[in-house]
């Protein structure tokens, strides 16, 4: 992993998820193979992959206070790209400061992470929990699977943990799943156990996305089905040759993600990303 420490000259940035993103570092240490922030690869290289690199924004407190006096007041999501609590937040604590600094000056938080080091940040956030929505990401509540998927992410039921205790803190939770991998977690009984768990939580809002090919993921995901899944790159590689089959899978994942869902919530709806 190679680390390099540089500074910014903003730190808040539009978002069309919120009216602004925060982000404190460039690259994620989880190195989860669907990550679609490789993108950022082509307008930042690195000779490093995806994964095996992080740029460090130490100056990243110091640029957001000046630039809360200047920005209008809004919702700020933490963190849209690379996860602001994956393993070195844990020496720099750069969101944690951040985050302060947004609260006390009346901005709202809606945080997206797959790190339980975020419960280190719950005695800010318990002082705040109206201004703050909190989220995690599943993609499967299996651990054996989500160490190969999500190799350095924290693992499910400790995701699971975390998101218990942001409810009994009152915040307002919701849980990103996704995306499912094509006949890895995918299967019915998948859906049974994710949504079961989730229900019995008593989560109030659910976002679901399906795999997207973006720039950077299917050469990722090949090396990942190369090493654990041979036997379904020919369906994998078929997907990505012939958009009308992966259009057909997507309606069919939809239809039965729509079919389990409505046998464990009934008071809202899921929001679809695809």
């Amino acid at each position: 992993m190679r680390l390099k420490e540089i500074t910014c000259k903003s730190i808040l940035t539009k978002s069309k998820l919120s009216n602004y993103s925060l982000n404190c570092y460039v690259g994620c240490a989880h190195n989860c193979v669907y990550c679609y922030a490789r993108y950022m690869q082509k307008f930042k290289p690195h000779k490093e992959s995806w994964g095996q690199f992080i740029d460090i924004k130490i100056n990243a407190a110091e640029v957001l206070k000046k630039e809360v006096k200047n920005k209008k007041q809004g919702e700020v999501i933490i963190s849209s790209i690379c996860d602001g609590w994956q393993p070195i937040e844990k020496k720099y604590k750069l969101t944690r400061n951040c985050l302060k600094i947004l609260l006390e000056n009346g901005f709202k938080i809606s945080i997206l992470t797959k790190s339980c080091l975020i419960e280190r940040d719950f005695d800010i956030i318990s002082s705040y929990s109206k201004a703050v929505e909190f989220g995690i990401t599943l993609t499967t509540i299996n651990n054996s699977l989500a160490r190969t998927i999500e190799p350095f992410a924290s693992l499910p039921d400790k995701r699971l943990y975390i998101l218990e205790k942001a409810l009994k803190l009152g915040l307002k939770t919701y849980v990103f799943c996704g995306p499912f991998l094509p006949f890895i977690s995918d299967r019915q009984i998948d859906f049974e156990e994710l949504f079961c768990k989730l229900s019995k939580i008593g989560i109030q809002n659910i976002y679901i996305d399906k795999l997207n090919f973006r720039y950077g993921v299917i050469k990722s995901i090949f090396k990942f089905l190369l090493k654990y899944r041979k036997d379904l790159i020919p369906k994998y590689r078929n997907f990505i040759l012939n958009p009308k089959q992966w259009n057909e899978y997507s309606d069919s994942l939809k239809n039965r993600l729509i079919y389990v869902l409505n046998s464990y919530f009934n008071i809202f709806k899921p929001i679809f990303c695809f």
